[in-house]
């Protein structure tokens, strides 16, 4: 039976639907997977749609203080999002939100106009749209609720996720990659799974099972016909904090190094995901618009390279600066270069990797190289040997992670003493504002010296020195038995002497190191242990 059209997608419905779509993804992911061809044949995308569901499940289940149940759900779906797909299913999310989160009472008008609106902009969000997939889905289910809108919204919901289910079928004839293998698109089929639960809540009749269409013997390419091309390498997700304005450029950008591109979000914060072969240049057109961050790199076909040799343990360090490279090396590492305010490629990390040993651990020591010392780790997997990244985000928390490598230990036993060191190690530095811009501490000017604690701004200051004092005494209020401190190549001659008579005087407990780094864009680095 029917419930009240008032009553249907009110906050509570909301999160019924959501955990049920959870639920039901939950369920057919495996056969999802199976599916999944296009753009690439990963295997993922009944994986990818359900953890993204999940993250909007569970920021539904923990919404802030008088939130709006739809806006909750596009926003927990746009940073959980996985994949191709789940990046778009959020923008649909997002779309829903616009229109139903305003109203008291959807009614079957607002719903299919909220899907239209959905299935614009989703498909505004990918740079190159190709029928056959959840977009062309997506526009039938709401073309299809749009011809009863005027009937309620569970009659108007029921049409759309039937006419979903026969443009699902249609979707092997529109796309060749499809037919050759004999399926539907996955991600397709991972709508209208999420289209049948909320026909389920807004009916209060539930299935027992979702249908998925079953693979079928694919046909083969004509005679002659080359196999089909296996596409970029990498797939590249990110958040971006990053003005409207500048995603256009970002865009352009992305467009030129691979495909599968697209972009949802808005309001200063952007979910990006891109296929390419250089996923170093992806990451950092994102740090030219903005902020990345939570970076997934994720290879995308099968390693077919040379094996790794039997050469023993290794620590890989990354690092920009000549000082920092010569500390590494000191402390037993190889140093793999990257270009200050870049990343290293990925295919020279990967390489250097590979050749370092059987047994590698990885230092990034920044957040943006993290992400590609994962892939480059799976990479060399690929080859025979073992890999771990140690998660150090700063050079002083590779330091101390070094400082405690023993070759002598289990390889485990080694990289867990190693991110124990790392994680122990708060670290900071200073940096001269380029520009104004709002921080966590308040806007600043150019010339302006930023004092960050952990990534974030905490404090900002006219001079070096005194934003430098302020800092270590912050970061030391909690305690610290060594201070590392890392003059770069604009310090102040003389600046961490005087920093490090200071400390002897107000902390004469601590220990201190001081060292010259050489480093491009940070005056000062500062690691406490």
């Amino acid at each position: 039976m029917a419930l009240d059209d008032a009553a249907v997608l009110d906050g509570a419905a909301v999160r019924r639907w959501c955990r049920l779509a959870a639920e039901a993804l939950g369920r057919t992911r495996a056969e999802i997977d199976a599916l999944n061809v296009f753009p690439v044949p990963d295997g993922d995308t009944g994986t990818n749609l359900h953890l993204t569901v999940i993250a909007a499940a569970d920021a539904l289940d923990e919404p802030p203080a008088g939130a709006d149940p739809w806006r909750t759900l596009a926003q927990g779906a746009l940073l959980g999002a996985r994949g191709n797909s789940g990046v778009i299913l959020s923008q649909v999310f997002r779309g829903l939100a616009d229109v139903l989160g305003p109203l008291e009472a959807p009614d079957g008008a607002s719903f299919a106009a909220a899907l239209d609106h959905a299935s614009v902009l989703a498909r505004g969000a990918v740079e190159h749209p190709v029928e056959g997939t959840i977009l062309s889905v997506l526009a039938e289910a709401a073309a299809a609720s749009a011809t009863v809108s005027g009937a309620g919204l569970p009659e108007t919901a029921r049409a759309a996720a039937t006419g979903a289910r026969q443009a699902l079928g249609r979707t092997t004839g529109q796309l060749d990659v499809l037919a050759r293998s004999g399926v539907v698109d996955a991600g397709a089929a991972g709508l209208c799974v999420v289209l049948d639960a909320l026909v389920a809540v807004v009916t209060d009749e539930y299935p027992e099972r979702y249908e998925i269409p079953a693979r079928t013997a694919g046909t083969p390419p004509p005679a002659g016909e080359p196999p089909a091309p296996q596409g970029s390498g990498y797939e590249v997700m990110y958040l971006l904090d990053a003005p409207d304005g500048a995603v256009h450029t970002l865009r352009e950008r992305l467009d030129g190094l691979g495909d599968s591109l697209v972009v949802v979000g808005g309001d200063g914060l952007w979910n990006v995901h891109v296929h390419v072969d250089d996923a170093g240049a992806a990451i950092e057109a994102g740090m030219a618009a903005g902020r990345p961050h939570r970076i997934r790199v994720t290879y995308l076909h099968a390693a077919e390279g040379p094996h790794a040799p039997h050469t023993g343990r290794a620590v890989i360090a990354v690092t920009a600066a000549d000082g920092l490279a010569a500390l590494f090396e000191e402390c037993g590492a190889r140093v793999v270069r990257r270009e200050p305010g870049a990343v290293p490629p990925l295919a020279v990390l990967a390489e250097a990797v590979l050749a370092a040993g059987d047994e590698v651990a990885v230092l990034p020591n920044e957040p943006e190289v993290l992400a590609l010392a994962e892939a480059a780790a799976e990479r060399a997997r690929d080859g025979g040997a073992r890999i771990a990244v140690v998660p150090t985000k700063a050079s002083v928390q590779g330091m101390a992670a070094l400082a405690v490598h023993d070759p002598l230990r289990r390889f485990d036993e080694d990289v867990i003493e190693m991110t124990r060191a790392a994680g122990a190690t708060r670290f900071g530095h200073l940096e001269v504002a380029a520009q104004e811009a709002v921080t966590s501490a308040g806007l600043c000017q150019p010339g302006d010296v930023l004092g960050l604690i952990e990534g974030d701004v905490a404090m900002i200051g006219a001079e070096l020195a005194a934003v430098a004092r302020d800092v270590l005494d912050r970061m030391l209020s909690g305690g610290g038995e060594l201070v590392t401190l890392i003059a770069g190549r604009h310090a102040p001659p003389g600046l961490a002497a005087e920093l490090e008579d200071l400390l002897r005087v107000r902390h004469p407990d601590v220990e201190v190191g001081v060292y010259a780094g050489d480093q491009e864009r940070y005056p000062l680095l500062i690691g406490v242990e």
